[in-house]
């Protein structure tokens, strides 16, 4: 990202962006721009000032801002970037879920972790990594800018400087948790555990219940355990009536239930 780890070359044709140098004036350089398009811009900054990456920005640096990036949205299963096309632009998750990934050693896929709204990924704040790969794991919605339009606007904006390195913060801590869950707790905590922080982070409320949208298999790895041990103990919560696992889904039914039984796994 500007340049963070998450890393793009260049991004496909399906996702490339033109953005507009607004950072000289803080404001659309047409002042006869069309109502209806600062409306929609508008809207846009509203959307996206309830994250944490935009928290405490006035809503005119907020649209200063926003104006260098296009909005995109995807639907499940698309791969937004490969490889090397992630260096050169900047993503910021709106609304959905991404899967980063990695290819280890022997080829396999290696899941780095989800993002949720507020999100970024892509080339920041100077940290370069090329071999990453980000899917939608739902439908998402995304603002883009090129890199260096995004480094401009760190430059110029230092509360957007600020709430950008807190959010790499929260994701290294999000790395240390895994990290001691998996070298401290037995494998149903660490399920337990998971199913509970990927409710809040990217889960789809539907009919009272949550949805997270990943197989048994994606849950195995994240947790350091195997496909069979995964769906043991999702059968047995099932029988429970705290969670139900469709293909490709768990569905959490009962989320206070889960969060106790993570205490006593």
């Amino acid at each position: 990202m500007g340049q963070i780890a998450v890393g793009l070359s260049s991004f496909p044709a399906s996702i490339r962006t033109t953005t507009r140098d607004s950072w000289d004036s803080g404001r659309p350089r047409n002042p006869s721009i069309n109502i209806d398009i600062a409306a929609s811009m508008r809207r846009r900054a509203e959307s996206v000032q309830r994250l944490q990456a935009f928290a405490d920005i006035p809503m005119a640096d907020c649209i200063a801002i926003i104006s260098g990036a296009q909005e995109k949205h995807y639907a499940r299963g698309f791969t937004i970037f490969s490889g090397l096309e992630a260096l050169d632009h900047v993503l910021f998750l709106v609304s959905g879920c991404l899967k980063l990934t990695e290819r280890g050693p022997n080829d396999h896929e290696i899941i780095l972790r989800l993002n949720g709204p507020g999100e970024l990924a892509g080339g920041v704040l100077g940290q370069r990594r090329g071999s990453l790969s980000a899917r939608a794991v739902q439908p998402s919605s995304a603002l883009i800018w090129k890199s260096s339009t995004f480094q401009d606007a760190l430059d110029r904006f230092p509360i957007l400087r600020r709430n950008v390195s807190r959010g790499l913060e929260h994701q290294l801590d999000d790395l240390d948790t895994r990290f001691r869950e998996i070298s401290t707790e037995k494998v149903a905590s660490r399920l337990c555990s998971l199913l509970v922080r990927l409710a809040k982070q990217v889960g789809t409320k539907t009919e009272g219940h949550t949805h997270i949208y990943l197989s048994r298999q994606e849950l195995a790895q994240l947790t350091g355990t195997t496909l069979f041990t995964v769906s043991r103990l999702l059968c047995r919560w099932e029988t429970q009536g705290i969670v139900s696992a469709p293909r490709e889904a768990v569905r959490i039914h009962d989320l206070p239930a889960l969060q106790e039984l993570s205490q006593q796994e």
